[in-house]
């Protein structure tokens, strides 16, 4: 990762050149054609900051393709992952953790700390270590509770245990971080886990819905939402954007975030791109820069779920990022992948992001950092959408956020 000198002096060269990542600056032409929404915007007055900042065109990209069930019978099923030998590893949100492999589904894996499973918590976020063939280690992302009630999100470290003949089983479980101070909700605790390519571990976070936690989103003093970054022993890395700065938490990476569940690594610019929840409203897609704001709530698409303003009811500030698209009305975004495999060569440069509240799979066509055109998937299904990854064999892997909770394999028709 850059410097945060060189971060600083190239951020303000793109700002001089107006082609900075997500601004307003230098705006490209609209795209052409019908978007996919039908229904107006919630907030009917607000203006997009730049020529196709929202609803892109509706693209059919003529895909054909099979949805199969690879793994049923799990419970609300959050976070998926592949080992390197083929396994897939499986959180589900009331707190367990299961192992698909051999075409058979474990029992709960155990070794997992105390989870707090009420209202939107639970056991969410999992990914591989980038070494994994020689330490076996996974990351998970979990609430966890406390006596008064009040919650964080937390992260914990431990070895995976595989033996033939053997359950599986976690050993050596390290808590490597939580979030800072525990709020009094059970709600918005983000929780996506991504590694970044220098092998450091990116966590996304939530402001804890309630109006006391949201407006904490921009305090740098404390670790509700932000995007932090630390090591996989819980360290912080010496080039994060806030090191030295006092009164602020090291660790985080950007401020000014409300409830990050989509979060992966753009591989063909090895930048972080998020997709966080809005309100009725206001869902975003993000690229993420060391020590950015991004707004919430002082700026915000979209209006109060009970109606009427989102604070002071203004999309654009100075110092502030806008999205690089948004979404009004929402999608509910949970779940995101870069395609760039040889499998579904027209859907190759695409990024797809789950939708919970639209029951689809939305498939978003890009033009380096533009959204050009907006596909959605698996619609006729009318199934929320929680978790999306592209497998070894490149096919798609959904979990669908249901009781009866499913795993899809999305491959082409043959």
């Amino acid at each position: 990762m850059p410097k945060l000198l060189a971060t600083a002096a190239l951020a303000a060269l793109l700002c001089a050149c107006g082609s900075q990542p997500g601004s307003a600056q230098a705006p490209k032409p609209a795209p052409a054609g019908a978007p996919v929404p039908t229904d107006p915007p919630n907030a009917a007055n607000q203006k997009p900051a730049f020529p196709g900042q929202t609803r892109a065109p509706e693209i059919k990209s003529g895909v054909a393709y099979d949805v199969q069930t690879f793994v049923s019978g799990v419970e609300k099923p959050w976070g998926l992952a592949f080992l390197p030998d083929g396994g897939l590893l499986i959180t589900e949100k009331a707190g367990r953790l299961r192992l698909f492999a051999g075409g058979k589904l474990s029992e709960p894996i155990a070794g997992l700390p105390p989870i707090d499973s009420r209202d939107q918590g639970g056991l969410l976020g999992l990914a591989i270590d980038p070494d994994y063939a020689r330490n076996g280690r996974v990351y998970v992302s979990f609430s966890e509770g406390y006596p008064d009630g009040k919650t964080n999100t937390a992260v914990a470290s431990a070895q995976l245990v595989l033996k033939a003949g053997q359950a599986p089983i976690l050993t050596d479980t390290k808590m490597i971080w939580r979030q800072t101070p525990p709020w009094d909700s059970t709600k918005h605790f983000g929780s996506r886990l991504v590694f970044d390519k220098t092998g450091d571990l990116f966590i996304t976070t939530g402001e804890r819905s309630v109006v006391s936690g949201r407006m904490q989103a921009q305090n740098l003093g404390v670790t509700l939402g932000k995007i932090v970054r630390i090591r996989t022993d819980g360290s912080v890395p010496a080039d994060n954007p806030f090191i030295g700065r006092a009164g602020a938490k090291p660790e985080i990476w950007s401020n000014g975030h409300r409830n990050i569940q989509s979060a992966a690594i753009n591989p063909r610019t090895g930048v972080l791109w998020e997709v966080e929840h809005g309100t009725r409203g206001g869902d975003e897609l993000n690229i993420v820069k060391a020590g950015a704001d991004y707004g919430w709530p002082t700026i915000a698409y979209g209006i109060e779920y009970a109606g009427g303003k989102i604070t002071g009811g203004i999309t654009q500030k100075a110092g502030m990022e806008q999205p690089i698209y948004y979404w009004d009305p929402v999608i509910a975004p949970s779940g995101m992948a870069f395609y760039e495999a040889d499998l579904f060569p027209a859907w190759k440069g695409s990024l797809f992001v789950g939708g919970l509240k639209t029951m689809s799979l939305v498939r978003l066509a890009l033009d380096g950092d533009r959204v050009v055109g907006e596909e959605r998937l698996l619609a006729d299904r009318r199934e929320r959408i929680r978790d999306v990854i592209v497998g070894p064999d490149g096919a798609l892997y959904v979990a669908t956020d249901e009781a009866d909770g499913k795993v899809l394999r999305i491959a082409p028709k043959i």
